[in-house]
């Protein structure tokens, strides 16, 4: 995760990106689980994978996103990413719990770790720079942060 830029010292961010932290130490330890063929503790693993990323997703989709749209300068950006949400968060949903595919699971969170990536080192140094602290102001004032 970027620590250069500040960004993380915007609240919001600061909760997203902690939030990122746990994702991906959930995403590692489901990748390992299902490559030692531990299926019942990778089902167990998806599904708190899955709990941290439906309310994340939302935050970032109704919160920060939404401001972004507002904003227009980073549009097309947000609707890659928002895709790239709905890409991963239908592979990963989508699971049969009798017979899983663990090849689709994995490529789902190749997705997900570069999708981090792309929020951390790009689309949250960037909405930093380009969202007017009253856009900052509706984002943390609207909702309580769960950090």
């Amino acid at each position: 995760m970027c620590n250069y830029c500040g960004c993380r010292e915007f609240p919001l961010i600061g909760q997203l990106s902690e939030e990122h932290v746990e994702i991906e130490e959930l995403a590692g330890s489901l990748r390992r689980s299902i490559g030692e063929g531990r299926h019942d503790e990778s089902l167990a693993l998806l599904d708190a994978l899955l709990a941290q990323l439906g309310p994340h997703t939302a935050t970032e989709e109704s919160g920060l996103f939404t401001e972004l749209r507002a904003d227009g300068a980073l549009t097309e950006e947000v609707d890659r990413l928002c895709a790239e949400h709905a890409d991963i968060h239908g592979v990963l949903l989508a699971v049969d719990r009798a017979a899983p595919d663990w090849a689709a699971v994995l490529e789902a969170l190749r997705l997900l770790h570069r999708h981090i990536d792309k929020e951390e080192h790009g689309l949250f140094p960037a909405a930093v720079i380009v969202l007017p602290l009253p856009a900052w102001d509706r984002i943390t004032t609207d909702r309580p942060l769960t950090r």
